[in-house]
C-alpha cells in the first residue's frame, strides 16, 4: 500500500508515476474521500470533546447539589450524535481503505518506460543456445506419455494438471533438492516450511487481494481460506504485525511449496505441456531488509536465482521489466528467461522483485531503527529460485539426445544416483 501522506501531498504527481504502470488514479475521487474522511473525523472529535465537557459539568453540578437532569439529557443527546458520527466515520474509513488497497506500487525512477513486454530491456545473456541437427522436440514429445501423463491427470482432476512417472518424477524432485541445498549452503538462506493454505489477511498483505481474487483457489466452506499462489504469501507474512530488532535484518528465507493458480483470463495460452499449470512447484527466495539495502538486495537475490541456471548449464537472459509490464506490488522487477529450443525463444522462469515498503505497509511489518529506536517499515523482496516445472521443461528440451533420452546436467547427477542419462521412451 502506498504511503497516504504522499497522496495527500501530491496526488497528481503520484498519478503521473502510476500512469507508467498503465494505472489511472482517480485524483478527484481520492480528494473527495479524503475530504469526507477529514470532515467526519473532525465532527467525531468535536462531539467527543463536547460530551466530555458536558460529563464533567454533570459531576461539578452534582457536587454543588444542583439539579442535573437537563445536563444529563444533553450528555445523552451528545452520546447519540457521537455514536452516529462514529458509525459514519467508520463507514467512510472502509471506503477510504478500499480505494487505497486497489492502488498499485509506484515504479522506481530507473524502471524503463513502456506499455508492455516489448519495451522490456535485456540486461545480459548467459550461454549459447544449442544447435540441433534437426528440429528440436518440445518437452511433451521428449518425455512421452509414459513419463508425462496429461490424460490421467485430466481424468483425476482436470485440464492443466500433470502426472510424472519414474525417472522424470525423480528428476523433478532432484531439482527441488538441488535448488534448496544451493540456496541454503551457498547463498545463506534459512529454509522454512509453511502452510499451503493462508487466510485472506495474508493475501491482502502481499497484494494478491483484493485485485487478484479471481486468480485464487478459495476453499469451499470457509471463505477466509485460500490455497497459496506462491510461497511469497506465507513466508513474507511470517512477519506481519511484528516489530523486528534491526539486528535480525536481513532476513533471508528459501521455501519450496506447490503453488495453485486459476490462471483466470489466460484461456488458450500455453495449453500444451507444463508451461502454464493450475498446480506447480516453486522454490521461492524471500528477503526482508532495511530500506537502504533493498536495491543491493535485489541484485543479490537475482544473482542467486541466476546461479541455479548457470549450474544447470541452461542458456538464459535477464530482463528489466518496463513500467507497463510491472506487477501490482513491484517497484522494480528483473525477469530471468530460459531458452526453450522447441519454441526458439526465451521464456520466464523467475521474476525477482523489490517491493520496497509497499507490502510491509499493508502487513505492518516493521523493524526498530538502529539510531532513533522508532519502528520503521522493512523493505521486502522475492523471486523464484526457480520455478521447478519450467526448469524441468528447459532441461528436457535443452538436453534431449534425439534417442528417447535426456542427458543429466552435472549438478544433478549426485541427486540422480550418479546417472548421466535417463531414457524416457524408445527412439
Amino acid at each position: 500500500m502506498l504511503d497516504v501522506k504522499l497522496l495527500r501531498q501530491d496526488a497528481a504527481g503520484i498519478a503521473a508515476q502510476l500512469a507508467r504502470k498503465k494505472f489511472v488514479l482517480d485524483v478527484a475521487a481520492f480528494q473527495a474521500l479524503e475530504s469526507e474522511r477529514r470532515l467526519l473525523q473532525e465532527e467525531t472529535e468535536r462531539l467527543q470533546n463536547a460530551r466530555n465537557v458536558a460529563s464533567k459539568t454533570v459531576g461539578m453540578a452534582k457536587s454543588r447539589g444542583e439539579d442535573v437532569s437537563v445536563i444529563v439529557a444533553e450528555v445523552g443527546e451528545l452520546g447519540q450524535r457521537l455514536d452516529a458520527a462514529k458509525a459514519r466515520f467508520a463507514e467512510s474509513q472502509v471506503r477510504y481503505q478500499a480505494f487505497l488497497a486497489q492502488i498499485p506500487n509506484v515504479p522506481d525512477p530507473d524502471v524503463p518506460e513502456g506499455r508492455d513486454e516489448s519495451a522490456n530491456i535485456e540486461l545480459r545473456r548467459f550461454g549459447t543456445p544449442r544447435q540441433f541437427a534437426g528440429e528440436a522436440q518440445d518437452h511433451v514429445a521428449v518425455a512421452g506419455a509414459e513419463a508425462m501423463d496429461f490424460e490421467r491427470a485430466t481424468k483425476i482432476t482436470g485440464t492443466r494438471f500433470v502426472v510424472l512417472y519414474g525417472d522424470l518424477a525423480r528428476l523433478h524432485r532432484s531439482l527441488i533438492q538441488f535448488m534448496l541445498d544451493t540456496h541454503v549452503t551457498e547463498h545463506g538462506y534459512q529454509e522454512v516450511y509453511v502452510p499451503y493454505i493462508v487466510n485472506a489477511d495474508s493475501l491482502q498483505g502481499t497484494g494478491q487481494l483484493p485485485k487478484f481474487l479471481e486468480d485464487q483457489f478459495r476453499l469451499v466452506g470457509d471463505e477466509n481460506f485460500f490455497l497459496i499462489p506462491t510461497a511469497e504469501v506465507p513466508v513474507t507474512n511470517l512477519y506481519r504485525d511484528e516489530i523486528l530488532p534491526a539486528q535480525r535484518l536481513p532476513i533471508r528465507h528459501v521455501c519450496h511449496t506447490p503453488c495453485f493458480r486459476r490462471e483466470a483470463g489466460s484461456y488458450g495460452r500455453d495449453t500444451r505441456g507444463m508451461i502454464r499449470q493450475h498446480q506447480f512447484e516453486k522454490v521461492e527466495l524471500v528477503q526482508l531488509v532495511e530500506p537502504a539495502d533493498s536495491a543491493d538486495a535485489l541484485v543479490e537475490l537475482t544473482r542467486h536465482a541466476e546461479t541455479i541456471l548457470e549450474k544447470l548449464e541452461l542458456p538464459y537472459r535477464s530482463v528489466a521489466l518496463c513500467g507497463g509490464d510491472l506487477g501490482f506490488s513491484a517497484a522494480r522487477t528483473i525477469d530471468l528467461e530460459v531458452w526453450l529450443p522447441a519454441q526458439q525463444t526465451y521464456r520466464e522462469i523467475s521474476s525477482c522483485s523489490n517491493f520496497r515498503d509497499f507490502q510491509a505497509r499493508r502487513m505492518q511489518a516493521r523493524y526498530r531503527d538502529r539510531d532513533s529506536g522508532k519502528p520503521e517499515l522493512v523493505h521486502t523482496l522475492n523471486g523464484s529460485g526457480l520455478a521447478v516445472g519450467r526448469t524441468l521443461v528447459a532441461i528436457l528440451e535443452n538436453f534431449q539426445d534425439g534417442s528417447g533420452g535426456v542427458a543429466i546436467p552435472d549438478a544433478l547427477r549426485g541427486y540422480m544416483g550418479g546417472a548421466t542419462r535417463i531414457a524416457l521412451r524408445s527412439a
